[in-house]
């Protein structure tokens, strides 16, 4: 569904991303996992032109991200994005955050947007608070409606990035089970995250970045459990010796 050749992405001097390959089947889940710096979220946003590489090709079902047939409205309806920071607009509540795009953007009427919304929220056992602002959520809850929001677009693949960062421990559980849900609906997701229980848990494939490249990908059972490259080698062992894998 997608297909990554090539990608190369300079900031200023420094090589964020050097030559990337990367291919994500449908109904894929795919987790990015590597140092920080390693250029995991700048690839995520690479994809649906949040970051515009300067070499390379991306292409969804064969066509390239770049082509005026999508336009950018087009583009990033089918690829929806949720980033670690909620960014809820604070003086809107939970429906209007969730149904701004779909009528703005994509021309649905209100009635139209909210009950889609509504059935999202349903989904995740969100719809009481419909009504509510973002400052009276949890951080758990306002991630869900981070995905909510990117949800009520209908996109096709759904870009993660690090959505458990900004949160307690305690409620990675819950956002766990919003994705997990996902993932038992069959949607494609590309996810960047630091969590290895969740990228051994969730993904079907797991990559490891290391300086821009992608060093080598496998199955969570192989590459947790075997990995090849004495780089991915040596980053799970110092997070075994830290306690965190």
């Amino acid at each position: 569904m997608i297909e990554i050749d090539g990608l190369t992405k300079y900031f200023g001097d420094n090589l964020v991303l050097d030559r990337v390959d990367l291919q994500v089947a449908r109904h894929e889940v795919v987790c990015l996992i590597g140092a920080s710096g390693s250029g995991k979220s700048t690839l995520l946003r690479c994809v649906n032109r949040l970051v515009e590489p300067d070499w390379g090709e991306i292409r969804l079902d064969g066509v390239p991200v770049s082509d005026a047939s999508f336009g950018k409205t087009g583009l990033q309806r089918r690829i929806g994005i949720v980033f670690q920071a909620y960014n809820l607009f604070p003086h809107m509540n939970v429906l209007d955050n969730i149904t701004l795009a779909p009528r703005k953007v994509h021309g649905q009427s209100r009635a139209e947007a909210n009950e889609a919304a509504m059935e999202i929220l349903a989904l995740f056992g969100m719809e009481r608070f419909a009504k509510a602002y973002p400052e009276q959520l949890s951080g758990g809850q306002q991630q869900r409606v981070a995905v909510v929001r990117a949800l009520a677009g209908e996109p096709d693949v759904l870009l993660l990035d690090e959505i458990t960062a900004a949160l307690d421990p305690e409620l990675v559980g819950d956002v766990m089970a919003v994705i997990r849900g996902l993932k038992d609906r069959g949607m494609t997701m590309v996810i960047v995250t630091h969590e290895m229980g969740f990228a051994r848990d969730l993904a079907d494939r797991v990559c490891f970045l290391d300086a821009g490249r992608i060093a080598e990908h496998a199955p969570p059972k192989d590459l947790f459990g075997a990995p090849e490259h004495p780089r991915t080698r040596q980053f799970l062992q110092r997070l075994l010796d830290g306690g965190r894998l």
